[in-house]
This record gives structure tokens, sequence and C-alpha cells, in this order.
């Protein structure tokens, strides 16, 4: 092992750079992905107002149904399919992607590229 930081901790550092950089509005929101080994959450977070406007996870029933895993690449799908229609619901079409310092590709690539197909911007 090399050392340094932890890769836990490395990741932890680019969260807050970007973190840093980006923030959510009412009129362009923050999309935050959140993944664990089980699981993928997306939230949409106004910073301003401080509050999330929708969410949506694999650990919903309607979202995990007739998913083979939840912790796959189509389970990343599925909720960035859920979130993106539930945002267009709320009236929200424009939104900053924030990927929590994980790298664009699998899982989290999936999410944004469905979450882009079923209409929301960013």
């Amino acid at each position: 092992m090399s050392p340094g930081l932890a890769k836990t901790d490395r990741r932890r550092r680019r969260q807050l750079r970007v973190r840093s950089k980006i923030r959510g509005t009412a009129e362009c929101p923050r999309l935050c992905v959140t993944k664990t080994l089980r699981h993928m959450y997306a939230q949409i977070i106004d910073d301003d107002g401080e509050h999330t406007l929708v969410a949506a996870s694999t650990r919903e029933a309607p979202i995990a149904k007739g998913l083979n895993g939840t912790g796959n690449i189509a389970a990343a799908q599925a909720v960035g399919e859920a979130i993106a229609r539930r945002a267009l619901d709320k009236g929200i079409k424009q939104v900053v992607f924030d990927r929590a310092g994980w790298p664009y590709f699998g899982k989290v690539k999936a999410l944004a590229d469905a979450a882009r197909e079923a209409g929301l911007e960013f």
C-alpha cells in the first residue's frame, strides 16, 4: 500500500473541492448522486433554501421492483429515470450535476445518461 491518504479520504477531498464551486439554486438546483455497494441514491437539492426538492433511490419498492439487484448499472438507470420524472413533475428542467467525488463512469454515468434521456438538462 502506498503512503498517503486512503481511497475514501481522496474521494472526500474531491467531493469537498467540487462542492465549494457547485451550488444549487431555486432556478437551477443540484443533482447529487450517492452510491454504496448495495444501493444508488439521487437527490435534487436547493442549497439556497437548504432543502431537498426531489429524491429517488433503489431502496424504494417501486424502483427496485423488477430489477435483478439494486447495486448495478440497471438500478442506476432506473434511479436516473425516476429522479428525472419526479423533477419534471415538479417543474424542474435544469440541474447542476454533483457526482460527489465519484469517477464519471459505470453507475454514476448510467444514472446521468438516464436522467438526460428522460428530459433533465445539465
